[in-house]
């Protein structure tokens, strides 16, 4: 991973301990110091006892051909000293991971404190009911209506079935479901998904959590879309599928062309659920 790709490089706090993370911008997720998680879970206060010890375990980990290590990255992070240097990083999934390997009473507090600073939720595999109960009641308190949550949750059953499609038919998670998702995103909106969130005014926050109902029910038309061609395509691995996500953006993109044109309104919009003291609005 480039360093020109991370950035806004921040401090959070896990019981009074400093851990270090930089946020990239590109694959929108959070890398974190491996050091200072480690430092954290050995309650050591030596920053270079803790540097020992997981260049102990890095070596142990390598040896039993454990993968988490190799997705660690070198990134540059201040230290103490004000300057920076190259340090391992890993993103939320990685540092879970890696925890496990490390004998500590604060495995699984840290876990969840990452869960929530990481701004990446632990999925409920083995009950999907209580993550869709999370969800509603976490979007009731951000003041969501009744009919936007429906929405939205609607949504997200179509997103699943889409990314479910990719997992059986060949396409790398993350990087390459990022990519057709962009292609997607851009052919029905005429925005890519970064462009979207700047239009909104969005950080870390995810895109789909500030959208209105019209901007969810075109997102969820252009995957549905995408979804039924490739089935029909049988379309095999990311180049093949790369043709469905353009048709299916298409599809959505002349019904928004349409409406827009009915309605003389702009689908795409600024407006987000952002609190904040200037004029931005809130969705109804």
């Amino acid at each position: 991973m480039s360093n020109k790709k991370a950035k806004n490089k921040q401090i959070t706090i896990f019981e009074g301990q400093k851990i270090r993370r930089i946020w990239d911008e590109q694959k929108e997720i959070w890398y974190f110091s491996v050091i200072d998680i480690i430092q954290a879970l050995t309650d050591q206060d030596n920053y270079q006892t803790a540097r020992k010890y997981w260049n102990k375990l890095k070596e142990r980990l390598k040896k039993e051909g454990n993968e988490s290590v190799t997705k660690c990255h070198q990134l540059k992070m201040q230290s103490s000293d004000g300057k920076f240097y190259l340090t391992d990083s890993a993103d939320t999934e990685t540092l879970f991971r890696l925890i496990q390997s490390v004998p500590s009473p604060k495995a699984e507090p840290i876990k969840l404190w990452l869960a929530k600073v990481g701004y990446e939720r632990v999925q409920e595999v083995s009950d999907p009911e209580k993550a869709l109960n999370r969800s509603r009641g976490y979007w009731q308190k951000m003041g969501r209506s009744q009919k936007w949550i429906q929405q939205r949750m609607m949504g997200q059953e179509i997103r699943n079935k889409l990314t479910d499609y990719w997992k059986e038919n060949e396409i790398k998670e993350k990087d390459e479901y990022a990519i057709l998702t962009n292609i997607i995103h851009q052919e029905w909106s005429d925005l890519t998904v970064k462009q979207h969130k700047n239009l909104k005014n969005l950080k870390t926050q995810n895109l789909r959590d500030h959208m209105t109902d019209a901007e969810l029910v075109f997102t969820a038309l252009a995957e549905l879309s995408t979804r039924q061609i490739a089935e029909v395509d049988k379309a095999k691995g990311f180049k093949e599928n790369i043709v469905p996500a353009k048709k299916g953006g298409h599809i959505a993109k002349n019904a928004r062309l349409e409406l827009e044109q009915k309605t003389g309104k702009k689908i795409v919009t600024g407006e987000n659920f952002l609190k904040s003291s200037s004029d931005n609005k809130k969705l109804k």
